[in-house]
């Protein structure tokens, strides 16, 4: 599949998935897919459950938007990337709120630091200083939710 970053073994990140991509995700091992986009975005695929589901995919639709993300809907999407069978696909329009998401909760289940979540995502692909915002609520959520080990 193109346009996708490997987080680690349990989650990869997208931007938009087309259907024929959903088929060879299921093709390639993976059990689930997570969509982070709000239906009223441009170019949401309005059957991805359907075209998810025929592929053999378990699908889940948690719409977050870019200046709307709140800790609690972090915890909800966060708990659902727990809940879902793995390998799972997370995506987004761009992959950047997938990235965010992702990251956050491999931080917060590994106990790490904001700062080693920037140096992952780095190599992972992103850029982290592209999206301040959601830079900020990252450092941010992570300082309160993440465990210590």
């Amino acid at each position: 599949m193109e346009n996708v970053k490997k987080i680690n073994s349990e989650l990869t990140v997208a931007g938009q998935v087309k259907p024929e991509q959903l088929q060879e995700a299921a093709t390639e091992g993976y059990k689930s897919v997570l969509n982070l986009r709000s239906p009223d975005e441009e170019g949401f695929i309005k059957d991805e459950q359907q075209h998810a589901e025929a592929a053999g995919l378990q699908y889940v639709n948690i719409p977050v938007k870019p200046d709307g993300i709140t800790d609690e809907l972090t915890d909800k999407v966060l708990a659902q990337i727990d809940q879902l069978p793995k390998p799972a696909l997370i995506h987004c329009a761009s992959s950047m709120r997938a990235g965010v998401m992702a990251f956050m909760n491999v931080a917060t289940r590994q106990g790490m630091t904001a700062e080693q979540v920037f140096e992952k995502a780095t190599e992972a692909g992103f850029d982290c200083n592209s999206q301040p915002q959601m830079k900020q609520f990252l450092e941010s959520y992570i300082s309160k939710h993440s465990k210590t080990i």
